[in-house]
């Protein structure tokens, strides 16, 4: 029997609804698995700039399961819902702020939790880049999205070949110079400001590269994405925090599902 993970807090960023990377079956049969009490929706959920090219063509069923689940969790289990906006779902930002029900939305949030306070940002206005040259950020997007175009006709022939994924947009970030010191001024440039705010922790996406650790005695996380590394935050009830990979969940389930079930004979009186 399978019992369904509760957390205090789940975070979720970069899904790219509208977009054909999008890995939206998997991020809806996540929140179909776990129960949480507040769920955190961290920028550049909807691809607004996605939607504004090729208009709502770019709109599936599986999109709208996705916020059917979502009011599904605010319905029948009370789930608070935070939905801070992102770059790519800049669209809202004339809405906020919002409070419908048990969904809020903003433009950043202070979480506090087990006494300890976590600035929530999705990190796009802490990005050079996004926030002062929008033009090179959609050029950048473009290639990005062509990276994922090569990335998914080498992973076709690696399935055939019997290897497993290998995402070539995580390796250039890992190998790349430029790459890594985009990651690691990103990541100073929030943590300095959670301790100009008199944060505990910074809790952000936007780079779509997941991250737990203590950055300058700052906690630092990063809730990845859900396009290629399909990550979330997790926070449990004593507050620790774990980044979870979708993979790693659906692998332990089906291990569970192959155990033998052991049954009882009984012994003859």
């Amino acid at each position: 029997m399978n019992i369904r993970p509760h957390y205090r807090t789940v975070v979720l960023s970069d899904i790219h609804l509208g977009t054909s990377h999008s890995k939206v079956n998997q991020v809806s049969d996540f929140l179909s698995a776990v129960d949480c009490d507040r769920l955190i929706l961290n920028g550049d959920i909807i691809d607004g700039w996605s939607l504004q090219k090729s208009g709502v063509r770019k709109w599936k069923a599986e999109h709208t399961r996705f916020f059917k689940i979502l009011m599904k969790m605010m319905e029948n289990w009370g789930t608070e819902i935070v939905y801070v906006r992102g770059n790519h779902d800049d669209f809202l930002e004339s809405l906020i702020p919002l409070q419908f029900a048990n969904l809020t939305l903003v433009k950043d949030y202070v979480l506090e939790s087990n006494g300890k306070h976590y600035f929530v940002t999705h990190g796009d206005v802490f990005d050079k880049v996004t926030s002062g040259m929008k033009w090179l950020a959609k050029l950048g997007d473009i290639g990005y999205t062509l990276l994922l175009e090569m990335n998914s006709l080498y992973n076709k022939y690696r399935i055939r070949r019997g290897k497993p994924y290998y995402s070539l947009s995580q390796a250039i970030k890992q190998k790349v110079k430029q790459a890594v010191n985009y990651i690691s001024d990103f990541e100073t440039v929030l943590v300095d400001f959670a301790r100009t705010r008199k944060c505990d922790g910074v809790i952000c996406g936007h780079i779509h590269h997941p991250e737990n650790r203590m950055i300058d005695g700052i906690h630092y996380l990063n809730s990845g994405d859900w396009v290629e590394t399909m990550s979330a935050l997790t926070e449990d009830k004593e507050g620790n925090w774990n980044v979870v990979y979708y993979t790693e969940m659906v692998k332990q389930k089906e291990m569970e599902e192959k155990k033998p079930v052991l049954s009882i004979i009984p012994v003859a009186s």
